[in-house]
């Protein structure tokens, strides 16, 4: 029979699986048969996604309690805030795509799949491991705060790569035909959600922390 222990290490196992072959897969669909100059500019345009950056970051943090906890992975990704920040960018990554992406573009074959799985089920797996396995009442409310900084060098990337190459990840983050105006207010509001869901995140972290306190309480 399944202890309680190993739980958490057969679900954050599949979905490490799941996580880095989708992300190796989606490299390969990116890169094709190019070769020579071309695999250099599709590697910098596969590591210019925000998809991509953040599944690798959930990959690692679903990798991270496997191995030993002495290992410098395992110590960084116990991290109750490294695991909240993580969650708020995959969270955000499936809601993006399914409201602003998702509509006008339809993937098929592999890519489709390799789709369904970035964006949907990664999302869904790790809010669910943040929910039933990260210990609680160690969030901050400081830390949404400091979780602003990936998406912000993120957004600087993004700007700096797209004006030098006119080559943009997302068409809501497209300069050339937007204008740098609309694409600032769009990374704006992108960055009110980021801190909206993180500190949504704290305050489930303290109620779930308050409510497990109050049943373990001895009755009077």
């Amino acid at each position: 029979m399944l202890r309680d222990r190993d739980r958490p290490r057969l679900w954050r196992a599949a979905f490490a699986v799941t996580g880095w072959a989708a992300l190796v897969l989606q490299y390969l669909l990116m890169a094709g048969p190019a070769d020579g100059w071309a695999v250099v500019t599709r590697t910098v345009q596969y590591f210019s996604f925000f998809t991509i950056l953040t599944n690798i970051l959930v990959a690692l943090a679903l990798t991270g309690p496997l191995l030993k906890p002495t290992r410098p992975l395992a110590r960084w990704t116990a991290s109750p805030a490294f695991r909240a920040a993580a969650t708020t960018y995959i969270l955000i990554v499936g809601v993006v795509y399914h409201f602003m992406i998702a509509p006008y573009w339809s993937p098929e074959g592999l890519t489709l799949g390799v789709n369904l799985v970035l964006h949907y089920v990664m999302p869904a797996a790790f809010l669910l491991d943040w929910l039933w396995f990260t210990p609680r009442g160690r969030l901050r409310w400081i830390d949404p705060v400091k979780a602003l900084g990936f998406p912000l060098i993120f957004g600087v990337w993004t700007l700096v790569h797209g004006l030098m190459t006119h080559w943009w990840p997302y068409g809501f983050v497209n300069v050339d035909e937007l204008g740098l105006g609309r694409v600032l207010a769009v990374f704006a509001g992108l960055l009110v959600c980021f801190l909206l869901v993180g500190l949504a995140l704290v305050g489930l972290d303290r109620a779930f922390s308050r409510t497990r306190r109050d049943s373990s309480a001895p009755a009077l």
